[in-house]
């Protein structure tokens, strides 16, 4: 009789341990699904207030960039398309238009490997639009104006120029700021395999106030602090902008490992140099362990509803067979 039991329900337990992992996986992607739409309601609303804040002169270093461009045109009127082309950072700019343009890609599966890469995008996408750390990221463009001004102007949320240059050494010019942020331009790859900074064409000034070219090999191991490269890259780049980056990387090192030469990431090393960031910025996680973090958080969400759904359905299979005995 145990015999016969045995055989009947062994073969039960197996068809509900498979109905049991393929519904467990189901209310995985059913939360998933609930989060992604969730965080589409939360970007769209918290990016809506950012831009009324901005239309209002809400946003302190918005003001404060409008503030220079003024007197910096007064200074010198020789910058006028440079200093116009940053001044739209002080409303619905650029950087603001770069938040919405994600918001769009993130409407459509189509543009992501898969949905835990889609709800990361979009969860960086809420803090981004954070009017707190949206004011601290404005503090680059603002920057940048300040160096322009030759002293005259603060830098904001940074040390001074000169103190920069005392501590670094190399001078990349006005604008140095910028360099990596994929809102002003990209890394461009020459006939001979190396990159360079490219502007993009409203702020094509700035080679021109460049000492010289920007090469990806030289500004990798002694770029300057920035807030886009040393705390909001993650928070501030589309994951197309993260691969772009990682593919510039990639094709540097390999052509200095062909050399027998190491060759290190802009970003394997946080440069010092903030000053007067907000708390939040100053607990944003650096970026190898944001890397670290988002990897954890993917292998969770991938692996969550095997193992509950594997300890679910061992469960009511065990029960089953107590019962048959």
């Amino acid at each position: 009789m145990a015999g016969w039991l045995k055989r009947i329900f062994l073969p039960l337990g197996a068809v509900m341990l498979m109905l049991g992992l393929g519904g467990c996986g189901d209310d995985g992607a059913a939360q998933q699904a609930k989060e992604i739409e969730k965080y589409l309601t939360l970007t769209e609303s918290r990016i809506n207030t950012l831009g009324g804040m901005l239309d209002k002169g809400e946003i302190r270093n918005a003001t404060l960039i409008a503030q220079y461009a003024e007197r910096l045109k007064t200074q010198d009127a020789s910058l006028a398309p440079i200093i116009d082309a940053l001044s739209q950072d002080a409303a619905r700019g650029p950087l603001y238009q770069s938040l919405v343009r994600r918001r769009s890609d993130a409407l459509a599966p189509v543009n992501f490997v898969d949905e835990d890469m889609r709800l990361a995008e979009l969860e960086n996408l809420y803090q981004a639009a954070d009017p707190i750390l949206y004011n601290d990221m404005l503090s680059d463009p603002l920057n940048a104006l300040a160096d322009m001004s030759g002293g005259t102007l603060p830098r904001m949320n940074a040390i001074s120029r000169e103190a920069e240059l005392a501590a670094n050494g190399e001078d990349f010019g006005p604008g140095s700021q910028l360099v990596g942020n994929p809102t002003y331009g990209q890394w461009q790859t020459g006939s001979d395999g190396t990159s360079f900074w490219a502007w993009y064409g409203m702020y094509a000034m700035f080679s021109n106030l460049f000492h010289r070219p920007v090469y990806y090999d030289t500004w990798s191991g002694r770029r300057h602090y920035s807030y886009y490269n040393d705390v909001g890259r993650y928070r501030y780049s589309s994951p197309r902008d993260l691969a772009r980056q990682q593919q510039v990387f990639t094709q540097a090192k390999k052509r200095f490992d062909s050399q027998g030469k190491r060759f290190d990431s802009p970003y394997a090393k946080t440069r010092s140099g903030a000053s007067g960031l907000s708390r939040q910025s100053q607990q944003a996680p650096s970026v190898a362990q944001a890397a670290k973090a988002r990897t954890e958080k993917q292998k969770f969400r991938s692996n969550y509803a095997k193992d509950s759904s594997f300890r679910d359905a061992k469960t009511r299979t065990s029960r089953s067979t107590r019962r048959g005995k």
